[in-house]
C-alpha cells in the first residue's frame, strides 16, 4: 500500500525545485508531463508515476498549497486519457497521452444522437472504409466543446449486419478538416454550451481506431463509466496563484469555461440556501427549516457515496455501477435544491438580470437544474443499471434481441 504521507513529501519536494512562475504555461506543462506529477494514477511510462487514485488528491492539495498550474481538465484528461490507456494501442497512447497531458490537443466527446441517446448503441453515424481510412457521416448532438476541440471521441457503425452493441467502432476523429461542421445549441437559460456536430464523409485514418473494429461499444463502457464520476462543476484556477504561466493559464480557463458559467446553477447550489434563507428572513420558517435539513443531509450523503467510490478506485477496482449511484445522487440533490431555493425566494425566484438583487441566480437553477438529470445518462438509464448490475434484478427486455441493426431500423 503506497503511503500517501510520503507522495505528499515527494510531490511538495518536486514543486518546491521545479516549480517556476515565470514559466510559459507550455513550458510549465511540459515539465508537468515529463515529471509524472501532472497524472499520477497514470503508468510511468505514459506521463504518470503509476501510483493509486487516491495519490491524486494529495497531490492536487500540494499543487493548491504551491499555487503551481495542474494538467489541463475536460474530456481529455477525465474521458480520452483513460480510454485510451486502456483499450488504446501503443501507438495511439505515443501519438495523444502527453499532448493531452500538456494542452496542446483538446478533445470533445461524439456520442449521442438525435435518435439515440438513452439509447446509445442504436446510433446510425456510418463509417466506411475509404483507402487506408474511414469516411464517417452523420449527425452528433449534445456535443461539449466541440467548437474548440482538435479531436474528437466518435462512435460510428461499421458493421449494419450484426446485432446494435457489435457493430459500433470507436474512433478519434480529427475535428478540424473539411466534412465536420460544428454549430451552437441555444439553451433556455441562454447558454449555448453544447452543440450539434454534422459529418459529412469526414476522415479518420485507420490508425484512429480505439480497440477493435466493431468492438466499440466495450470501449464506450470504459468512457461511459468514467463520464459518471465527473462532478458537474465549472474548474477553477488555483487560488492565489501568480506569474506567467497561472495567469495563461487562467486565460485558458476563461476561455475554456466561458460557456459553462451555468454549471454550478445546475447543480442546485446547495451550498447558497442558508445563506439566502437567513438574507431573505426565512431562516425561521419551519417548513424553509425542514426541507433545507434534508437537503443537507442528501447532499451530505451523495458526497459520502462518492468517498467511499473514490476509496474502492484507490484500491484499484475500475469504475464501475457506483458511477451511476453519484450520478442519481447528483440529479436528486440538485432537484431538491431548486425547491428549497424555491420556497426561499417565492415569485422573486423568477426575476433574471438587472431586476434581480440576486443576478438572476435562482432562475437559472431553475432552468439549469433539468439538465443533470439528462447529461452522462438520463436517471432512467442509471436506475436500470442499478437495478442490473447492483440488486441483480432481471434485464430489461429489448425490442430487437439479437437482430441485425439494419433489419431493425428497416422494421422500425
Amino acid at each position: 500500500m503506497t503511503d500517501l504521507d510520503e507522495v505528499r513529501a515527494q510531490v511538495a519536494a518536486w514543486l518546491a525545485e521545479a516549480w517556476d512562475p515565470g514559466l510559459s504555461l507550455a513550458q510549465w506543462r511540459a515539465r508537468l508531463a515529463d515529471s509524472g506529477w501532472g497524472c499520477p494514477a497514470w503508468p510511468r511510462e505514459w506521463c504518470g508515476r503509476g501510483l493509486p487514485a487516491a495519490a491524486a488528491g494529495v497531490v492536487a492539495q500540494e499543487f493548491a498549497r504551491a499555487g503551481a498550474v495542474a494538467a489541463p481538465e475536460g474530456v481529455g484528461m477525465n474521458l480520452a486519457g483513460p480510454t485510451i490507456l486502456e483499450h488504446g494501442s501503443d501507438e495511439l497512447k505515443r501519438r495523444f497521452l502527453r499532448s493531452t497531458v500538456t494542452g496542446e490537443i483538446s478533445w470533445c466527446q461524439l456520442f449521442s444522437e438525435p435518435g439515440a441517446g438513452s439509447d446509445l448503441a442504436g446510433l446510425q453515424a456510418r463509417a466506411e472504409r475509404d483507402g487506408d481510412g474511414f469516411a464517417v457521416s452523420g449527425q452528433k448532438v449534445w456535443n461539449t466543446s466541440a467548437h474548440h476541440a482538435d479531436f474528437g471521441l466518435l462512435l460510428a457503425r461499421t458493421d449494419w449486419d450484426v446485432p446494435k452493441h457489435r457493430g459500433i467502432t470507436y474512433f478519434i476523429l480529427p475535428m478540424r478538416q473539411p466534412g465536420v461542421e460544428v454549430r451552437p445549441l441555444r439553451q433556455m437559460n441562454g447558454y449555448a454550451s453544447f452543440n450539434e456536430v454534422f459529418l459529412d464523409r469526414a476522415r479518420v485514418p485507420a490508425g484512429n481506431v480505439i480497440g477493435e473494429p466493431g468492438q466499440g461499444w466495450t470501449v464506450a463502457l470504459t468512457t461511459l463509466a468514467h463520464e459518471r464520476r465527473l462532478a458537474p462543476a465549472a474548474r477553477r484556477p488555483a487560488s492565489g496563484s501568480a506569474g506567467r504561466a497561472a495567469e495563461e493559464a487562467a486565460e485558458e480557463t476563461e476561455r475554456a469555461m466561458a460557456p459553462y458559467r451555468w454549471y454550478p446553477q445546475r447543480a442546485g447550489r446547495p451550498d447558497l440556501v442558508i445563506e439566502r434563507a437567513i438574507a431573505a428572513g426565512r431562516d425561521t420558517d419551519p417548513l424553509v427549516r425542514q426541507e433545507i435539513v434534508k437537503l443537507i443531509t442528501l447532499a451530505w450523503s451523495a458526497r459520502w457515496t462518492a468517498q467511499r467510490a473514490a476509496a474502492a478506485r484507490a484500491l484499484g477496482r475500475p469504475p464501475g455501477p457506483e458511477g451511476s449511484v453519484a450520478k442519481l445522487a447528483s440529479s436528486n440533490v440538485a432537484r431538491a435544491a431548486a425547491r428549497v431555493h424555491a420556497m426561499i425566494a417565492g415569485p422573486a425566484g423568477m426575476l433574471a438580470g438587472a431586476d434581480d438583487p440576486a443576478a438572476g441566480v435562482c432562475s437559472e437553477i431553475f432552468l439549469s437544474v433539468p439538465a443533470v438529470s439528462i447529461a452522462g445518462g438520463t436517471d432512467q438509464i442509471q436506475r436500470t443499471i442499478l437495478a442490473e448490475r447492483i440488486l441483480g434484478l432481471a434485464k430489461e427486455p429489448t425490442v430487437d434481441p439479437g437482430v441485425p441493426l439494419l433489419k431493425a431500423v428497416h422494421n422500425g
